[in-house]
């Protein structure tokens, strides 16, 4: 059987995690690997097997997503700040979007979650120890599915797809590289490389994303379908009081 879910260290207050009854599944991987297409895949197969979905991704909240999006037109953020912002924004969804639909026993499919940012902070130079204390109020999700692919994987995805490279994609705000590419494929490295040391720590599973993406598809429709099968113990009822102990209650 099933565990409820649990907080990664004190989580937020008043939340009962025994009355979370959904499940909490997350996308993680590098820019460009494809995380939002198999989101987009996961969540019309889900409904269509009679669930009820809610997809989130960072950077969406009511409270911090226009802000966090204005914040970064400027190209003047600081790795410090960037980190706080998407906290605030993480956290805003965790106890308005994401803790409600787990509560109403949807699936909640989630385009990254903590790890994106620990990894950005720590590929920008911010202390690893203290970017996870930052965001120890986080849930542990049931699955986390690690989208991996190498950057000379993730390079013609962004040029062809995408049109180009993007300032903060490419870490053009820590000058890694004299142009966007350079700096492209030195961020990503360390984004990769911090994804990879984090996934026995947070028990990833590791998915080779270097193949098509209906082949990922495939491949995450199997291990979902195994966790949607478990379920969690009821709770057991309260013991009603005996006739008599009730009468001299009374």
């Amino acid at each position: 059987m099933e565990s409820p879910l649990t907080f990664y260290e004190e989580g937020l207050p008043g939340i009962d995690t025994e009355a979370l009854c959904g499940k909490l599944l997350v996308i993680e991987g590098p820019d460009g690997v494809g995380r939002s297409t198999q989101i987009r895949l996961l969540r019309a197969w889900l409904e269509h097997s009679g669930h009820a979905v809610m997809d989130t991704d960072m950077a969406r909240s009511a409270l911090m997503g226009k802000a966090i999006r204005l914040a970064k037109e400027g190209n003047t953020l600081g790795p410090l700040t960037m980190s706080l912002l998407y906290a605030t924004d993480f956290a805003d969804r965790l106890q308005n979007e994401i803790i409600p639909a787990l509560r109403a026993g949807f699936v909640v499919l989630t385009d990254r979650y903590i790890f994106s940012t620990i990894a950005r902070a720590g590929a920008r130079g911010s202390d690893a120890a203290w970017i996870r204390q930052v965001f120890g109020f986080a849930l542990r999700p049931h699955a986390v599915f690690y989208l991996k692919a190498g950057v000379q994987d993730l390079l013609p995805r962004v040029v062809y797809a995408r049109g180009g490279f993007d300032y903060w994609e490419s870490g053009m705000d820590v000058r890694l590289g004299k142009d966007l590419y350079a700096s492209f494929v030195r961020y990503q490295t360390r984004l990769i490389r911090s994804l990879d040391s984090m996934a026995r720590r947070y028990d990833f599973q590791v998915l080779d994303a270097s193949r098509p993406p209906d082949k990922i598809f495939l491949d995450l429709k199997k291990r979902i379908s195994k966790l949607l099968q478990t379920r969690r113990p009821r709770r057991k009822p309260a013991r009603a009081a005996r006739p008599e102990a009730a009468a001299a209650e009374a």
